[in-house]
This record gives structure tokens, sequence and C-alpha cells, in this order.
């Protein structure tokens, strides 16, 4: 848009203008970080064309089945999480595959998108809007997520074609 001056004018988007959109991503068979990333992505709003840096314009993305969700190489043995319990010495460690095996394996997928996702008060706002859940039912079916074929975006995407 240019002014009378001749001087452009930059678009700032406005909270009316935005339109949210609900994501369904499958994670069966994804390879963990392809996943995550394109998690964090829509996330962000970095697939919207009103992007802005310093603004929450992306989506909400709702993961199932993060029990089936793929580490290649080593790393479903070898990569470990830490936190610590706020104690002296009381650093703790836990491997992928015991989180995956265990009661709650959408935490990796929610670290691994956590991550990917700048750290401060916009990046907490945006981590509201991930939903990742252990099985293939999820009760947001009221908003009609698009599913979203991350496979079919990259052949390197599934473990099928990484071993193959």
């Amino acid at each position: 848009m240019i002014h009378a001056e001749g001087l452009v004018k930059t678009y700032m988007p406005r909270k009316a203008d935005l339109v949210r959109r609900w994501h369904l991503l499958d994670a069966s068979g994804e390879t963990l970080g392809r996943l995550a990333s394109r998690a964090a992505a829509l996330l962000r709003g970095k697939h919207n064309p009103r992007y802005a840096p310093h603004l929450d314009t992306g989506d909400y993305v709702v993961i199932v089945n993060a029990e089936k969700v793929v580490l290649t190489g080593n790393k479903r043995q070898q990569k470990v999480y830490y936190h610590h319990t706020g104690y002296p010495g009381g650093i703790k460690e836990r491997r992928a595959d015991q989180i995956l095996d265990g009661r709650f394996p959408e935490r990796v997928i929610e670290k691994a998108v956590e991550r990917m996702v700048s750290r401060g008060p916009l990046g907490r706002k945006v981590l509201r809007k991930l939903h990742v859940y252990k099985g293939a039912t999820h009760p947001h079916s009221a908003q009609q997520p698009t599913a979203l074929d991350v496979a079919a975006l990259n052949r390197k995407n599934t473990s099928e074609s990484a071993h193959g």
C-alpha cells in the first residue's frame, strides 16, 4: 500500500484478520524430527502468508498415535532426556524407549516441538495450541481438523523409505 508521500506501508496482521485452522497429524511411522518441525511451523504460522514473527499467527495442531513415532538409528535406545528434581544431586534421566513404552509417550513429541519453538511468552502461548494423544482417538472432532499427510511431503518422512 503506497501513501501520498510515496512510502510503502508495512502490513501488520490484526487479530480480526486471523483465521485459525485445525490440523490433524498421524504420527504412526513418521520420523520424530520431521513430524515435530512440521508441527512447529504450523503452530507458529510460518505456512501462512500473514505470518509475523512477533505475533501468534499459527494454527492448532492435533497429533495422534504418538506411541508409533519412529526414531532413526539407535536413538530409541540412546537418546536421553534429563530433568532435575530441584534437590542437590537430583538430576534424573530417561531414555526415549522408556518414555515411548511408558504411560505418556506423547511427551517425546511435545518435547521435540517445544524445543523447536522459541522460548518466552510467545512460545508458551503457541505451545498451548498443540494437542498430542496416545491412541488414534482425540476429543477435537467438533473442530473438524483437516488431516495433513506429512509422509507425502517428502519420501524421507516415513520409516519404510529410510531403511529401504
